[in-house]
């Protein structure tokens, strides 16, 4: 049998078993809540996933892995897990949460235990805050009532409104149960630029002084990019309970990418669409994205963000 019937076979059996329990838990009525059998899936590739798909980001790899998988296999944390994800466009933040994503679910983004927010999206104005926090607090409780694994990723929290967050911090702190719902096996995510420049300036240094960009550790930037996001009035963390109540499990940077990095997601996207690697053209791509700062021109600026549009100059 290859590889792929087993898969086949695999998922074949996993859907008639879920039809089979679910219809069995409806016969008898039971009270405990279906999700506890249904919704939650293992997470084995979480690391090769990162380590083959992130480039230039040891610190997330390093952070992500730790804690997603230190979390899932905790058969009664003690909060959800919280996970802020820092830095400039294009440097993976919104991709890593996909993989986490997919770790945990084989739907990955479209799972219906997976939701998530853009702040100019579901929040554009100021003036419906108070209308935005009922929301938020009544969509939270009833997707964890469902499934207490349930992920929840917000994104451009740098362009939410101040204030608005904190409606979710009832359930990302310590109780047992709220209201008869227990929210410590679910997940919070938090994508924002905000912090950037603090990461950036500190990954800057390290270049300064010779040193490694892959000896960089946490601890050189985690307390710096949050005490940054916190005192920043554009950031939706803004003197934030969240923040000051410690409810923040990571703060992971996402660094600025390198030439060489940029070379690497080329090089990958040409794979994906099924081109053999063409190093001239990688080149080329490469070298027509600007970088910063003005003198070094060491990092993108816009990360590997354009890499495909640029990409389909040549190819179509």
């Amino acid at each position: 049998m290859t590889k792929e019937d087993n898969f086949s076979a695999h998922s074949r059996s996993a859907k008639s078993l879920y039809s089979f329990t679910e219809k069995v838990v409806r016969f008898l009525s039971l009270s405990v809540p279906i999700y506890l059998i249904l919704c939650s899936l293992p997470a084995p590739a979480l690391q090769a996933d990162l380590e083959k798909k992130v480039f230039g980001q040891h610190l997330v790899t390093k952070v992500i892995v730790k804690a997603v998988t230190g979390f899932l296999n905790n058969s009664d944390p003690k909060k959800p897990l919280t996970l802020s994800l820092h830095g400039w466009t294009g440097t993976g933040k919104n991709f890593v949460s996909k993989i986490i994503a997919e770790s945990i679910y084989k739907e990955g983004l479209n799972s219906k235990y997976v939701h998530q927010f853009v702040s100019t999206l579901h929040f554009p104005h100021r003036q419906n805050v108070t209308h935005y926090k009922d929301q938020l607090q009544t969509w939270i409780r009833g997707n964890v009532s469902t499934c207490g694994r349930s992920i929840f990723i917000f994104d451009e929290m740098d362009k939410m409104h101040a204030g608005l967050i904190d409606s979710i911090k009832p359930f990302l702190d310590y109780y047992e149960e709220l209201d008869g719902v227990s929210y410590r096996k679910a997940i919070f995510i938090f994508l924002s630029n905000a912090g950037a420049e603090k990461i950036t300036e500190v990954t800057l240094d390290f270049w300064k002084k010779g040193k490694r960009r892959e000896d960089l550790q946490l601890r050189d930037v985690e307390t710096a990019v949050s005490v940054s996001v916190f005192n920043n009035k554009n950031s939706g963390f803004w003197h934030s309970s969240l923040i000051d109540r410690n409810l923040i499990d990571y703060f992971v940077p996402f660094l600025p990418l390198e030439y060489r990095h940029v070379k690497m997601c080329i090089r990958v996207e040409l794979e994906s669409r099924g081109y053999t690697v063409d190093e001239e053209i990688v080149t080329r791509v490469a070298d027509e994205m600007t970088y910063f700062p003005k003198e070094e021109r060491i990092y993108s600026d816009k990360g590997c963000k354009t890499v495909c549009t640029k990409l389909d100059f040549y190819y179509d």
